[in-house]
């Protein structure tokens, strides 16, 4: 077998196992009620008519994916790939502050979080529809904010702030 064969093989392999554990996650979200706003909306109002029922899914949720992260991550290198692809980023900025509060308004306020919003489309239910829409909206305006900030002002090609790094180490 040539090295184009196995490469073409681990990448289909990929894609069946992606396809297999988005059923599985969507089966899961669709059981659990994560996809009704009505049962999320319930859990997220202690103050009145609260319905603990969430509580124990993410409670399930996160002994399981803590069970598996352990045992995964005692391999030397995942199954399909060469190595393991970790966050590099270990520091709480204002960027990942800002997209908790943006995450849980937009829960809270639709009832959707992104997983059973993208579920929820095969509805086809207007509440599905405008979530998904809405969120595909802040995900451009973030991209198009993030580029804005991170590149250069126009006509800075960022070699007078070199020099003045270099300035400062010597």
């Amino acid at each position: 077998m040539n090295a184009s064969s196995a490469t073409h093989q681990n990448t289909l392999a990929r894609s069946i196992v992606a396809a297999v554990a988005g059923v599985v996650f969507a089966l899961g979200l669709g059981l659990a009620g994560m996809t009704q706003p009505g049962k999320v909306l319930a859990f997220l109002d202690v103050t009145g008519d609260w319905d603990p029922s969430l509580a124990f899914v993410m409670g399930g949720a996160a002994i399981t994916f803590g069970i598996c992260y352990r045992l995964t991550m005692r391999r030397q290198s995942p199954v399909f790939d060469l190595n393991f692809k970790m966050p590099e980023n270990e520091h709480i900025d204002l960027r990942l502050v800002a997209g908790s509060v943006v995450f849980g308004l937009g829960w809270g306020l639709g009832g959707f979080c992104p997983g059973p919003g993208v579920v929820s489309l095969a509805s086809g239910g207007k509440g599905a529809l405008v979530f998904a829409a809405t969120m595909l909206l802040g995900m451009a305006g973030f991209h198009l904010w993030r580029d804005r900030v991170d590149s250069p002002p126009a006509g800075d090609d960022g070699q007078e702030e070199a020099q003045e790094q270099e300035s400062v180490q010597a």
